[in-house]
């Protein structure tokens, strides 16, 4: 049906609905561009679009499980990537050179003291990642305050006109290669007039002098320390990078290929240790084996032994196992006996005492009255007398030994004892 065969309210209200797709159609597109610039703002922000970076380079043994793209971590963080992998021209002395950039504000951790680029292994297949460590003293790697080139003259003039904003980009040695300023150093504080004698034994590039204005920053990377001339070495826009040391670990494959050779170099003494347990095991089945033949054949031994001891513990069993059942008979009656012997030898040992000791006595009387008679005979040898002396005093020697006194003892009476108070 043609548009103007339509009535007027049809038309109204078709103009409202075409202003409406209109509209829709015109915030789709809006919020569409708004979800794409917002996409690209945080892919730029993740990307490191809008920061600065600074751009390394390093020499590496093998490119092997490195790729362009590929995430450079430090302290667990991805804080760069790598831009280009190349194999270094024949007769170089390096092989694989790497160059990959670190964000800001991650490149302001490496100093040259302790700051050094790790290729660590980061899979089974090969893989190799990038990691660079933090520094803790020294110089900054790259900094981003242009290095300005100045003579001596002219630097003093502007460190004593901007006290502490100026600073040293370099080392100052002497003509003995002796250190006496150090890089950071206040330029006002080196160029003082009261060094001016040490000044005058410092070695300066063309009489001039390496420094920079640390209240002025540029928003890249514009110098890096370079350890051989001792100073800052300014980049040429898009041309230099800076330079990490390289602790390259061998990667998995190649680990895994020393441990095989390894392994192979070891196989032939494994298998002689093997072969070697081989036969000390059938030795020590053999052992066993004789073993149980031999406690087999000992129970019988095992079982007497059993009975013996049985025996031995049992009161008296010691006695009857050495001298048969009748041995305690036998001893008791050889106690008797031996009782009755010791009464009898008692008893004719005690007469046989009393016998010599009457004989004592008797023979004590004699030489005492031999003694009364060779005094009243004064006639007599002398020798006689001696004799008769000596052995009157050997008699009475003999009462007194320990051993012989028992013989002479005087035989008590029955006499009634004396009654004490009657004295």
């Amino acid at each position: 049906m043609p548009l103007q065969d339509l009535t007027p309210q049809l038309r109204t209200r078709l103009n409202q609905m075409e202003r409406a797709v209109g509209w829709f159609v015109f915030l789709a597109a809006a919020l569409l561009l708004f979800g794409f610039g917002y996409y690209l703002y945080h892919t730029a922000e993740r990307k490191g679009w809008f920061v600065i970076k600074a751009p390394f380079h390093t020499y590496v043994q093998s490119s092997a499980g490195l790729s362009v793209g590929d995430p450079v971590y430090m302290m667990g963080f991805p804080v760069g990537q790598i831009t280009r992998i190349h194999a270094m021209p024949p007769l170089d002395p390096h092989m694989v050179l790497v160059d990959f950039e670190i964000r800001d504000t991650y490149f302001r951790y490496l100093w040259t003291g302790g700051s050094y680029l790790k290729v660590n292994s980061a899979g089974f297949l090969n893989q190799r990642q990038l990691e660079v460590t933090r520094g803790t003293n020294g110089y900054a790697v790259v900094v981003t305050q242009p290095i300005s080139i100045l003579g001596l003259a002219e630097a003093k003039q502007l460190a004593t006109a901007a006290p502490g904003d100026w600073q040293l980009a370099q080392e100052v040695y002497t003509d003995t290669s002796n250190l006496v300023f150090h890089a950071y150093a206040p330029v006002e504080a080196v160029l003082d007039d009261s060094n001016a004698q040490l000044l005058a034994q410092c070695t300066f590039e063309s009489n001039s002098i390496y420094v920079f204005n640390n209240k002025v920053n540029r928003n890249r990377v514009v110098a890096s320390w370079d350890g051989r001339v001792h100073r800052y070495k300014i980049f040429k826009p898009g041309d230099d990078t800076a330079w990490l040391r390289t602790v390259e670990a061998p990667t998995v494959s190649d680990q895994l290929q020393a441990m095989v050779t390894q392994v192979q170099a070891a196989l032939p003494g494994i298998l002689s240790l093997t072969n070697k347990l081989a036969t000390v095991l059938d030795n020590a089945a053999n052992a066993t084996s004789n073993l149980n033949s031999t406690i087999v054949a000992a129970q019988p031994l095992v079982t007497n032994f059993a009975n013996i001891s049985g025996q031995l513990r049992a009161p008296g069993g010691l006695t009857l196992w050495a001298l048969g059942t009748n041995s305690h008979f036998q001893l008791e009656s050889a106690l008797t006996n031996a009782n009755s012997l010791l009464v009898n030898v008692n008893t004719n040992l005690d007469q046989l005492t009393w016998q010599v000791g009457a004989t004592l006595e008797n023979l004590a009387g004699i030489t005492s009255n031999l003694n009364v008679q060779v005094g009243a005979n004064s006639n007599m040898l002398g020798s006689i007398s001696k004799i008769v002396v000596d052995t009157d005093d050997f008699v009475q020697g003999l009462k007194r030994h320990w051993l012989l006194r028992s013989a002479f003892k005087v035989k008590t009476t029955n006499a009634p004892a004396s009654n004490p108070k009657q004295k």
